[in-house]
């Protein structure tokens, strides 16, 4: 039996006005049928929705790209003296007004795919891709790690020939952190919300601080 968790508790996603639990358009999708994301359906039969055990987590997600870049961090590290400065990315005010917060739950079945049996079982069908993409081997730091996309989003469709209602993963910015990857049609149900983005939210500042950015003033 290949193993799947359930989420414990509510949930959280991060989306646009009006509706943070809208799935995206179709006439959104690229080329190759997904919109880009780890998890999304490589053969574009099924959308997916990201969502977090934790508020903090959907702030981290989706603000990791205005991070300061690592090389400039670098170069700073070099620098000697007491008073060393690290400048931050600013995150435009925009962003915080063009999205809301949702709650809901879910009590569907999400597959484990970093535990044990699910790595062997991965490894077996997906082979010859991984061989394709380059890949010596298929274990857990490939997983986790989300790259190569092709990989990860084969990887969404086993899950998904399995019955199985999304996937479990750990976010790559903290083991501490849940998150689920919920197929379509969506095993969720709305509890709460959806709530403006604040600029004063603790989650928000909190995820500001460990990735080194301010909201725009």
């Amino acid at each position: 039996m290949l193993e799947t968790r359930t989420p414990p508790g509510p949930i959280y996603r991060l989306g646009r006005h009006p509706d943070p639990w809208a799935p995206p358009d179709w006439s959104r999708a690229q080329p190759d049928g997904t919109f880009g994301n780890r998890f999304d359906d490589p053969t574009g039969y099924y959308r997916v929705l990201y969502a977090s055990s934790r508020r903090l987590s959907c702030f981290l997600e989706t603000l990791a790209r205005f991070r300061p870049d690592l090389t400039l961090l670098a170069e700073l590290q070099e620098i000697e003296g007491e008073d060393d400065f690290f400048p931050l990315t600013q995150i435009p005010k925009a962003w915080c007004k063009a999205r809301l917060l949702g709650t809901g739950r879910s009590r569907g079945h999400y597959a484990d795919i970093c535990a044990a049996r699910w790595v062997g079982h991965l490894r077996k069908v997906l082979s010859m891709e991984c061989w394709k993409l380059g890949l010596t081997d298929l274990d857990v730091a490939v997983l986790q790690k989300g790259q190569p996309r092709r990989l990860t989003q084969l990887a969404s469709v086993e899950a998904y020939k399995a019955g199985l209602n999304g996937i479990y993963y750990r976010s790559r910015y903290g083991n501490d952190l849940d998150n689920w990857a919920i197929f379509e049609p969506f095993d969720v149900e709305v509890t709460d919300g959806p709530e403006l983005i604040m600029e004063d939210d603790p989650d928000l500042l909190a995820a500001c601080a460990i990735l080194g950015v301010v909201i725009e003033r």
